[in-house]
């Protein structure tokens, strides 16, 4: 997922460790790729995936996150400290976000900007150097605005489809969305060329 890269990209930004890029590019996929969106499916007002099973899809859930809760509790105790907060406040989110907790007053665009554009990329420079560089800072500027740029098009693109919008404008907001998505991967893949074969 697009979050997924923004941690890799805030791992790459420091000294390459190969096994602590893929450690938190696994913690992300499994809390946000996985355990975030069944959680949205249990406790969420929307049901993109219709009725499912509750306890069942629940259950995936708790476990998918909490394997991703170890893996980040191991560096921690590691050499990487500064992993607890950021994992205590992305934890909140997780759960605040997609179970609408609190009337749903976190389930909104700065909540969603912080937890997924900012906080990623913050987690992957910790897990590598236990530290945030001027750097980490720049690129966590630029995925937040990626970010919001992702929302404001989903939403909209949600909305033309739900009122069975003009077709053309659809098709744009979905090729946005897929330019996007591929930018970010491509963006990320080739960092991390650069970062590998030490070509800056």
């Amino acid at each position: 997922s697009i979050v997924t890269c923004f941690a890799a990209l805030g791992a790459i930004s420091g000294p390459l460790q190969l096994e602590r890029i893929a450690a938190i590019c696994v913690i992300y996929i499994l809390a946000l790729g996985v355990g975030a969106h069944l959680l949205d499916a249990v406790g969420g007002k929307t049901k993109p995936w219709g009725n499912l099973p509750k306890k069942k899809i629940g259950f995936i859930a708790i476990c998918s996150v909490s394997i991703a809760f170890y893996i980040g509790i191991y560096f921690a105790f590691l050499d990487s400290p500064w992993l607890f907060p950021i994992g205590i406040v992305e934890g909140f989110f997780l759960f605040a976000y997609s179970l609408e907790l609190f009337g749903g007053k976190f389930h909104n665009n700065i909540s969603t900007i912080f937890s997924w554009g900012i906080l990623p990329v913050f987690a992957g420079s910790i897990i590598q150097t236990n530290s945030i560089s001027i750097e980490t800072i720049v690129i966590a500027a630029i995925t937040a605005l990626v970010t919001y740029g992702l929302i404001k098009t989903s939403r909209q693109y949600k909305l033309l489809k739900r009122d069975n919008g003009d077709p053309h404008i659809i098709k744009k907001k979905e090729r946005i969305l897929k330019l996007i998505t591929i930018g970010v991967i491509t963006s990320t893949i080739i960092f991390f060329i650069i970062r590998y074969f030490n070509l800056i």
